[in-house]
C-alpha cells in the first residue's frame, strides 16, 4: 500500500506540473483573444488555425532563446529568483483538491497531492514565500528600475497577504477546519449552502487580495507593463523570464480553484456533474481576471496601500467580529 501511495503521489505531481505548465501557455492565448475581442481586434490569427499554434511558437522561442546574464548582476541570486516564483506556485497546489475522488481499475484516486489538515494555511504560507522571486530578481539585477519594481512587489505582497489571511478567518470559523476538502463538504447542500451567501464580504475581500497577490490589473504594479520596462523582469530573457511567466499564470489557475472551493461550493457531492461544475467556476474566475485587465486601469502605489490598510483590513476585522458574534448566539 505504501508503494502504491508513493507511485500515485509521484504520478499526481508529474501530471500537475505538465498540465498546469501547458495551461499557462493556453492562458496567454485566451488572454490575448479576450483582450482582442474587448478591444475590437483579432488577436493571434496567423500561426495555425485561429492562431492556436502561437502557443507552440512562443514555447519554442522561450526554450531556444539565448539565456543572457547581464554584467554586474548578482549571478546566483539572479538565476534562482525565477525558479522560486515557479516552484512556489506549484508547491501551493499540493493541498488543492482539483476534482472529487474517482476509481480506476479498482483503485481509488484522490486528485489532491496531500490532504493536510492545515491546507489553507499551507497555501497562504507557500504563496507568501513566492514574494522572494520578484524581490530577489529585482534586487539582484543591475538596474535601478528593477529594484524599484522589487520594492513595489514586496509592499504589495506583504500588505495583501494580511487581507487574504484576515478575509479567510471568518469562513474558517464557520467550517471549523483548514482543509479545502472540509470546505467543499460544508457546502454540499446545493447552491444555497455556498459560502458566498453567508460570507459575501469575505468573498469580495479575498477576490481583491487575489488580484493583488497574482499581480493582475488593476494592481499590476509589480511588473508594470504600461511602463517602458518590464519591472523586476527587465534584465531576464529566455526561459528564466518564462519561469516568471509560468508562475504568474499557474498562480491565477490555483487561486481560482481556491476561490471556487472556499466560496462557490467546490465540486459539491463529488459527482461527475460536480466536477464539471468546478471546472466551470474556475474557468469563469480565470476569465474574470482577464475581463478586469481589459476593463480597469492600474491604480497608483499610494492608492493601493491606502485601499489595503485603511479600507480592506478594517472591513476584514469587522467581518471577523460580526461572524464571531453570530456564531456565539
Amino acid at each position: 500500500m505504501d508503494t502504491a501511495y508513493f507511485i500515485e503521489t509521484i504520478i499526481k505531481i508529474v501530471v500537475l506540473l505538465l498540465v498546469f505548465s501547458a495551461l499557462a501557455g493556453f492562458g496567454t492565448y485566451f488572454e490575448r483573444k479576450v483582450l482582442a475581442f474587448m478591444q475590437r481586434r483579432l488577436g493571434p490569427m496567423h500561426v495555425g488555425p485561429y492562431g492556436l499554434l502561437q502557443i507552440a511558437a512562443d514555447g519554442i522561442k522561450l526554450f531556444t532563446k539565448e539565456d543572457i546574464v547581464p554584467q554586474n548582476v548578482v549571478g546566483p541570486i539572479f538565476k534562482i529568483a525565477p525558479v522560486i516564483t515557479a516552484a512556489t506556485a506549484f508547491m501551493a497546489a499540493a493541498a488543492i483538491p482539483f476534482m472529487p475522488s474517482f476509481t480506476i481499475f479498482g483503485y481509488e484516486v484522490h486528485p489532491i497531492i496531500s490532504d493536510i489538515n492545515v491546507g489553507i494555511l499551507y497555501i497562504l504560507g507557500v504563496m507568501a514565500i513566492g514574494l522572494y522571486g520578484p524581490l530577489l530578481g529585482g534586487m539582484a539585477s543591475a538596474n535601478k528600475w528593477s529594484l524599484i519594481s522589487a520594492a513595489r512587489a514586496a509592499s504589495v505582497f506583504i500588505s495583501y497577504e494580511v487581507v487574504s489571511g484576515l478575509s479567510l478567518l471568518a469562513p474558517i470559523m464557520m467550517v471549523g477546519s483548514l482543509s479545502l476538502i472540509d470546505f467543499n463538504n460544508y457546502q454540499t447542500g446545493g447552491v444555497g449552502s455556498w459560502m458566498i451567501w453567508s460570507q459575501p464580504v469575505a468573498f469580495i475581500l479575498f477576490l481583491i487580495a487575489a488580484f493583488a497577490e497574482t499581480g493582475r490589473t488593476p494592481f499590476h504594479l509589480i511588473a508594470n507593463d504600461h511602463e517602458i520596462i518590464d519591472g523586476f523582469g527587465t534584465e531576464y530573457s529566455g526561459m528564466r523570464w518564462g519561469l516568471f511567466f509560468i508562475g504568474e499564470y499557474a498562480n491565477m489557475f490555483f487561486i481560482s480553484f481556491v476561490i471556487a472551493l472556499i466560496f462557490l461550493g467546490g465540486f459539491g457531492d463529488g459527482s461527475v456533474g460536480g466536477a464539471l461544475a468546478l471546472l466551470g467556476k474556475v474557468s469563469f474566475i480565470f476569465f474574470f481576471f482577464l475581463w478586469t485587465r481589459a476593463a480597469w486601469p492600474d491604480v497608483r502605489p499610494d492608492q493601493l496601500m491606502w485601499l489595503c490598510w485603511k479600507v480592506l483590513m478594517p472591513i476584514a476585522v469587522i467581518n471577523i467580529v460580526i461572524t464571531g458574534i453570530v456564531i456565539m448566539f
